[in-house]
């Protein structure tokens, strides 16, 4: 059976690029007789405010999606978190590192999807582990895993390549495990089968696949989905202020309507879909 998610964090509110992840996620998995899950990513410290999940259940509730079970919420699942970097630490994979942001910026010579590659500064030296982060080296644990793949509806069969990002921090110091960590273990745990994200978060596909080859994790079917973007190219987000579907609900919007204006590509002017959706009828040519 297939079964879907939808995974938003709780650090500020939905707007229309959320609405349309959640539809595509929503209609793969009821278009073929499966389920749709909602997990709350509510691990990031401070930013993570409890009212802002209210309003999500409210938003997608109008905008006519209905998860199956109760939602999941991260918060309630640091234990497995922290278990899973003690059998990576275990295996000689994890090492710690101190190393700033700008330390890292100024001795890196690439840029991966994160950002700076970080140049393995840490990776020999001696570091004090209290209160530092962890990172995986990459090498050691492809070594481990031999070569890997993994296959994208849209895409087609991938050759995973991790490497891309570096040696990547997977228990942070300041929250209780990174993205790339808690998503993976997440995903598994509620029994994902086809994880649907947006095309910016492709390459972090690669990484996945190795982190559950090293957990001895089942591994889904990915697929990508194009982004709503402003007239200026970038992504709508948060922290742009971007419409929220809170305040359109409030104004008396039909959310179902909406729904189904994101399933036909009607965006409102400015906003277009970059990138490739070729599910349910969700076909651009771009």
């Amino acid at each position: 059976m297939i079964v879907t998610r939808f995974a938003p964090s709780p650090n500020g509110p939905l707007h229309l690029g959320h609405a349309y992840a959640a539809v595509v996620a929503h209609d793969l998995a009821h278009d073929r007789g499966g389920q749709f899950r909602l997990r709350i990513e509510d691990i990031d410290g401070e930013r993570s405010r409890p009212e802002f999940v209210e309003e999500f259940f409210l938003d997608l509730t109008w905008l006519g999606l209905k998860w199956d079970g109760e939602a999941a919420f991260q918060s309630q699942r640091l234990a497995r978190y922290a278990e899973a970097g003690e059998r990576l630490k275990a295996m000689g994979l994890l090492y710690p590192c101190r190393c700033t942001r700008a330390e890292i910026a100024a001795a890196a010579t690439a840029l991966g999807p994160d950002g700076p590659i970080y140049p393995g500064t840490c990776r020999h030296r001696n570091v004090e582990p209290e209160g530092a982060a962890w990172r995986l080296d990459v090498t050691k644990a492809m070594a481990v895993t031999g070569p890997l793949d993994w296959v994208d509806e849209t895409a087609g069969p991938q050759a995973a390549t991790p490497a891309i990002f570096g040696d990547v921090v997977l228990l942070r110091k300041d929250l209780p495990a990174s993205y790339h960590l808690a998503a993976t273990l997440d995903d598994a745990a509620d029994g994902i089968t086809l994880i649907t994200r947006g095309m910016d978060l492709f390459p972090a596909s690669h990484l996945h696949r190795l982190l559950q080859a090293l957990l001895g994790l089942p591994v889904p079917v990915w697929h990508h989905h194009g982004l709503l973007v402003e007239a200026n190219g970038k992504k709508l987000a948060k922290r742009r202020g971007s419409s929220s579907l809170g305040d359109r609900r409030r104004a008396g919007e039909n959310g179902r309507v909406i729904a189904d204006a994101l399933r036909a590509h009607r965006f409102p002017a400015g906003i277009s879909l970059s990138g490739n959706s070729t599910a349910l009828g969700l076909h651009q040519d771009l």
